[in-house]
């Protein structure tokens, strides 16, 4: 039986310049009828994890929450995704520095603007922004990488830098650090702390 895994990974296939059928194919039979359009995995576990708290089966809504490997491939996914491709409506987060591709590739897919929130520096700023750095600090000891961040903080250039920004490198450091604290953030936020892009985003699927 097909899934929405499989969904992603033809979409994703289909960008790369493989083949449409199959994800044409796929939205049909699921049904899908939304793609979440984030730039990488991180934002994707941040995602999932605040609907899991909200008791949403994203999936079984005909949600796809797909990374796109970055905010230069929004064009590309747009067009596939979008009115002159599949049809769906499309949403997402972005980050304010990107936020002009996003407008360009869906200006040029024909797809309206609404439903993308656009984060201030990234999600993982307003999650740091939203917990405070004491409570960060508190669940990286609590994920046991107090020793790895204490290292990290020595380092010459992070020196001058804010504690939250030194925070929001660190969670760049090491490959599926930033992935595992988009999911371990949102679980530790209060239920009216959640940054608004976010929570705008789940609210309006």
């Amino acid at each position: 039986m097909a899934d929405m895994g499989e969904f992603r990974e033809a979409v994703v296939a289909w960008a790369a310049g493989g083949p449409g059928d199959p994800a044409r194919e796929l939205a049909e039979r699921l049904p899908v009828r939304t793609a979440v359009l984030l730039e990488g995995p991180s934002d994707a576990a941040a995602v999932g994890a605040l609907a899991a708290r909200r008791g949403r089966d994203l999936e079984g809504e005909g949600v796809c929450v797909l990374p796109m490997g970055g905010a230069m491939s929004v064009g590309r996914f747009t067009r596939l995704l979008g009115p002159p491709g599949l049809g769906l409506r499309l949403t997402g987060l972005c980050d304010e520095a990107e936020h002009p591709y996003y407008v360009r590739g869906l200006e040029r897919a024909g797809a309206p603007q609404q439903g993308f929130f656009v984060c201030a520096k990234d999600l993982e700023d307003e999650l740091i922004r939203a917990l405070g750095v004491t409570r960060v600090q508190e669940l990286v000891r609590a994920e046991g990488d107090l020793r790895a961040l204490e290292i990290f903080l020595q380092q010459p250039a992070q020196q001058g830098r804010t504690p939250q920004q030194q925070l929001r490198r660190f969670l760049g450091t090491k490959k599926g650090r930033k992935i595992h604290y988009g999911r371990a953030l949102v679980e530790a936020l209060d239920p009216d702390a959640v940054p608004a892009p976010l929570d705008g985003l789940l609210a309006g699927l």
